[in-house]
Parts: C-alpha cells; structure tokens; sequence
C-alpha cells in the first residue's frame, strides 16, 4: 500500500501559480496527489486554501516529495513543533539539520509559529525555545549547545508570490534575455530604487573591473554620491583599477581617454596598489590627498561603505581586502539584512556570492553582457534576479542621467 501525508497551501495559490508548482513537483517524483479540499478566494486581496494528499511507493519517496513541495509552502497538516538536537561541535551541525532556503520562513515552538530572523539559503535554524526565538546560522558559527532544528516538521516557507502591487518588471516575462527595451528596464529599475528609498531599505551595488575597463565608474560614483547607493562589495581588482585610473589614467594599462596602450602601462595597477599601501589604505590616501578622484574616492567621502572580498588571484591586495573568505562573508552579511534592492554590474563570482546572502525578498537585478551570468545566479538558488544583457557602461550612464532627470 502507499504511503501518504496531508499537506496545506495557502495563499495567491493560482495566479502566483503555486498550486501548479507543487502539482508538478509531485508528479516529476513519480508520486501521486489528491486534492481535499480547495477554497479559493473572491477578491484580488482574498488567499486561496488547499489541502492534498501526496502519496508514494515509500516512506523515503514521500519524504523527498515532501521536502520539494515544502520550498512552495506546502506545511503538514497536523502541523507539530519542530524538532531540535544540540551541536557537539563548534562548526559541526546535527546529521539531520534542516537546510535553509532564502525565503520567509517559521518554525512552531510550544504550539506557536515563530518567524526565522533573517533569511538566507544553506544555513540552519538555531532556536531559543524559552526565549521564542530562531533565525539562520551559517555551519561555520554554530557553537556547542546550540540548538538547531531538525527534520522538516514544524517548519512553513512563504514562496514568493506576484507583487500585487505592481512594483515587478511586469513586461519581462523571461529572467534573462538579451531582446527587451533597454530603456524601459532602466526606467523600471529608477523606479525600483526610489521605492526601495521610500521605503527605507538599503541599495546594495555589487561590482566588478567592468565597471571602470568601460568607463562607467563616474556613473557608479555619482549614484553614490547622490545618495542612491548605500553600500558596495566587490573585489580587489575593482578597486585598484579605478585607482589605477585616477593615479594613472589607465586602466589595465590602456589610456580611458586614448584606448590604447600606454608603454609601461601592465604595471600601474601594481603602482597604484602600492602607493596605497604606503599611505595604510584608501581612506588614508583620500585624507592626505594622494587619492583625488575615482569612485572609491567619492566613496569615501560620502562616507559610503564597502567590502573588498578578496581571491587567490589577487595582486597585493589592497589594504581595505579581505583575504579571509569567512570574515569577508560575515562582513557581506551585516549589510544585508535590511536591503531592498541589489543591483549586480557585470561581476560573476561577487555576484553569486551576494546572491547566497540575500533574503529572496530582495529586488536583484543582474547587468551583464553575458546571459550565462544570471543563469548561473538561478541554477545556485537566486532565483529572483531578473538579468538585463547589455553593457554595463551604457546601462549605468543611462540610469544616472534617468535618476537625476526625475529628481
């Protein structure tokens, strides 16, 4: 005989298509699906229920089943507390630890549903029961005693559903596509920043050399300056090519204002780190006026913070880099959890990696010449980037002028 569970749905279940996800997830895992009850609701605003029946050949079959369709909302329907087991380990969680997706979620503590602080994909719960608490902890940060919930019992996602408000990229009906109106998308994504400022939340700008190789770094600059950015990651080579630009008037090597090579040109970005590291870091290089001009320039005047992730790859680096990738991450994450809009400037790594931090809420708009890029942000879960293909230089020109023109 097969084996079954109830699971309940609520919510815009047929317009958001949730109701059609889970059906399809069941049926893709070769299960079966029965539809107890389903009440749908009357107006624009009124949620939609439903309650279904999967069945599977096997309790491991039901499970997987079950785990898939819970990403969409799907909660048992004799909803139990959610189970916990205390780490022995520092860095080391429970064999059977709930991993963490992106989106708003809750776990039931004493027969009460209490909201995970902030959200973020591959992490676990770490719960308070007396003090009614949970919110994600990277594997790394967990600590002995911890508690830490386990299984998928007692736990709710809320998918993401159609913004009712209107405030999506209602004319783009694929994620990624090199054929939409570039200027609409720029005046969607003016929109979006200025809802994001109304609504108190921060703008995030992840960037890469790209962005100063095509001259766009003024047009970045100026967001900054103008109150339109309110913080910046990237890597090392970002920042020493704008500073190779202001010290040198290259970038690579190759004059901004001639576009050719200059002879001696491969070691400025060497150079321009150097005198920076002489002077003990950027900011440093602004006050005693070695650094007179660029983006990190007007960031550090605006007093506009930023965080250099660094690689292997990197020269010097920079004093402001952070060469420790748990530190850098935890550094990326402060900033995270009160924004409202990350725009990502033709920088693959940095972009996946801000994209794993960043609660599903989060308006994501990827800018790349290369499609590839917001394809690989979808496949590692970011699956709210919406990609604009085309060249960084031209969109961010575009997007200042659009800012400044309406005010």
């Amino acid at each position: 005989m097969p084996v079954f569970e109830d699971v309940v749905l609520e919510g815009h279940l047929i317009d958001s298509l949730i109701l059609p996800q889970v059906l399809d997830d069941i049926l893709a895992s070769e299960g079966t699906h029965q539809i107890v009850s389903l009440e749908i609701g009357h107006g624009r605003e009124d949620v939609s229920r439903a309650t279904i029946r999967i069945a599977a050949e096997t309790d491991r079959q039901l499970e997987q089943i079950l785990s898939m369709v819970q990403r969409h909302g799907a909660a048992p329907a004799q909803a139990g507390d959610a189970r916990t087991e205390t780490v022995q380990r520092d860095g080391v969680l429970p064999l059977d630890f709930y991993s963490t997706t992106n989106l708003e979620s809750y776990v039931r503590l004493h027969g009460r549903w209490v909201g995970v602080a902030a959200p973020e994909m591959d992490c676990a719960i770490l719960v308070d029961p007396e003090a009614m608490t949970a919110r994600t902890v990277p594997m790394i940060e967990a600590r002995r005693g911890d508690q830490i919930v386990v299984g998928r019992s007692g736990i709710r996602v809320v998918p993401l559903e159609r913004d009712r408000r209107g405030r999506n990229f209602e004319f783009m009906t694929s994620t990624v596509s090199s054929e939409k109106p570039k200027a609409l998308v720029v005046g969607e994504v003016s929109r979006l920043m200025r809802s994001t400022r109304e609504a108190g939340q921060k703008i995030i700008a992840v960037a890469g050399p790209a962005v100063v190789h095509t001259g766009s770094a003024p047009a970045l600059a100026r967001l900054a300056r103008e109150g339109w950015v309110d913080v910046v990651f990237g890597g090392n080579a970002i920042a020493a090519h704008d500073i190779e630009v202001a010290l040198f008037g290259t970038s690579l090597g190759v004059s901004v204002t001639e576009g050719t090579p200059v002879h001696g040109g491969h070691e400025h970005h060497l150079r321009a780190i150097n005198r920076i590291r002489a002077e003990g870091g950027i900011s440093q290089a602004v006050q005693a006026g070695v650094l007179r001009e660029g983006l990190f320039y007007e960031l550090v005047k605006a007093e506009v913070p930023f965080v250099l992730a660094g690689s292997v790859r990197d020269d010097g680096p920079l004093p402001e880099v952070i060469t420790d990738v748990i530190e850098a991450q935890s550094a990326m994450r402060a900033h995270v959890g009160d924004a409202g809009l990350c725009l990502m400037l033709s920088t693959m790594l940095h972009s996946i990696a801000t994209g794993n931090l960043l609660p599903a809420r989060v308006h994501t708009v990827c800018v790349d010449i290369n499609p590839a890029v917001v394809t690989k942000l979808a496949d590692r879960g970011s699956f709210q980037a919406i990609g604009v293909v085309t060249d960084v230089g031209l969109f961010l020109d575009e997007l200042a002028d659009r800012l400044a023109e309406e005010g």
